[in-house]
């Protein structure tokens, strides 16, 4: 849930200046997008949007042209992502929303009821509000399903990794990374390594001399964050892309780095900040749940009821947990055991799963929730400080390796399914 709460608030000022967009009689499509339309609408108020959350003002902020090609292909981008999401049969439901929205209230430290507030209180609606939120979980589950299945890990990178973390120890760094791409494609689409590299020089040029890279990354930028000022986050050096890990490894903060030839182009980074890396929580937990998944014979809200009458007839001794583990649970390896999923860190499980099992109080059975695995109730038996073994680091540097090769092969994707697409823009 940690990105979805990070664009969360994001939307906010864009749903506002939705509600206080004058409406008029024609609203004019602006672009194309295989067989469906944006409307200028929508161009408009993600342009308004754009501009209330950057300073656009002084001699080097971005022109309105980059602005609006900026906003032009980022909801390209995300037409594009709903779009296969309807081919692949992706469908957030109401139960579902409603849990990724208690998520975002928590790590907000606000109720379900006070993160509306905060939203009406823009004068957005709460409404609208919740449909974005829905998209953006509809876009992420069409991103992991399509670059999952582009990631290999070879056990050799694994292992490599697995040294790599021992030597540093608790001295590795984290970075806050910016980063600006500049496309190998020209306007009509067309590779023009010369002309895209004297691109990329004027921005280096630009940045070094103190520009804002902020605006610089609205301005010339080709990646998806552009809109963003560029900004990749915290990350250390092991998560980066080995192209950057390269380039910034024992840097200072203030650092800019380039120009760095990838198969997209050539890319351009700033180091906004350098802290000491933030620890994990070193627990594990044990639990055990009762999994049942809807079908087309099972409906949600039936599998739902199912689980209350669970919890029920454990509460009241008629059943034990591990008994009706054992006889409905449909994660068939832990049913076995009874619903024990034995010790494990938290973070190895599904983001709703995580998050509910990281702040139960042990021996409390949990109402039913939702995860992409269907409907659970989860019960946590012990908490213990963490095993520091092998097979521990092993975990740690596969998630790592596979952050790392996620963020690689995003952009790739994106520009794939960018080029296989039929887009006219009008306007």
């Amino acid at each position: 849930m940690r990105k979805i709460t990070a664009l969360a608030f994001g939307v906010v000022a864009m749903l506002a200046s939705t509600m206080a967009h004058a409406e008029t009689l024609m609203d004019r499509v602006a672009i194309v997008v295989n067989e469906e339309v944006i409307l200028e609408s929508e161009l408009n108020d993600l342009i308004e949007n754009v501009r209330s959350e950057m300073d656009t003002s002084g001699a080097n902020a971005p022109s309105e042209t980059a602005i609006r090609t900026q906003a032009t292909e980022r909801l390209i981008t995300q037409k594009l992502q709903m779009q296969m999401a309807d081919r692949m049969g992706i469908r957030i439901d109401d139960a579902y929303l409603d849990q990724a929205l208690a998520s975002i209230a928590s790590e907000n430290n606000l109720s379900v009821e006070g993160l509306r507030l905060e939203i009406t209180a823009t004068g957005a609606s709460w409404a609208e509000y919740r449909e974005e939120i829905r998209k953006q979980i509809a876009m992420s589950e069409v991103q992991r399903s399509s670059l999952q299945r582009r990631i290999y890990m070879s056990p050799q990178e694994i292992d490599m990794l697995m040294k790599l973390i021992s030597e540093q120890g608790a001295d590795s760094a984290e970075y806050r990374v910016s980063h600006i791409l500049i496309s190998l494609q020209n306007e009509e689409g067309e590779p023009d390594e010369p002309a895209a590299r004297a691109r990329a020089e004027q921005v280096l040029e630009l940045a070094r001399r103190g520009d804002d890279f902020a605006q610089l990354a609205v301005t010339a930028s080709s990646a998806q964050n552009a809109l963003e000022g560029g900004d990749m986050g915290w990350m250390s050096i092991n998560a980066m892309p080995t192209l950057f890990a390269n380039a910034l490894e024992n840097q200072e903060k203030g650092h800019v780095a380039g120009l760095l030839r990838s198969g997209l182009g050539f890319h351009i980074l700033k180091i906004q900040d350098v802290r000491g890396a933030q620890q994990a929580v070193n627990e594990e937990v044990r639990s055990r749940h009762i999994l049942i998944r809807p079908s087309v014979i099972l409906s949600d809200n039936r599998a739902q009821q199912m689980l209350n009458e669970f919890r029920e007839q454990i509460q009241s001794g008629e059943k034990t947990f591990a008994e009706l583990a054992t006889e409905n649970s449909a994660d068939t390896a832990s049913a076995a055991q009874g619903g024990d999923l034995g010790w494990s860190t938290a973070d190895v499980y599904v983001p709703e799963f995580r998050d509910r099992v990281a702040r139960m109080e042990p021996n409390v059975i949990s109402e039913p929730f939702k995860t992409t695995h269907g409907w659970h109730i989860v019960e946590v038996l012990e908490r213990r400080e963490q095993d520091v073994t092998e097979q521990r680091m092993r975990e740690q540097a596969q998630q790592i390796l596979y952050s790392r090769k996620y963020q690689e092969e995003m952009e790739v994707w994106l520009q794939e399914l960018r080029d296989n697409a039929f887009v006219d823009i009008r306007i």
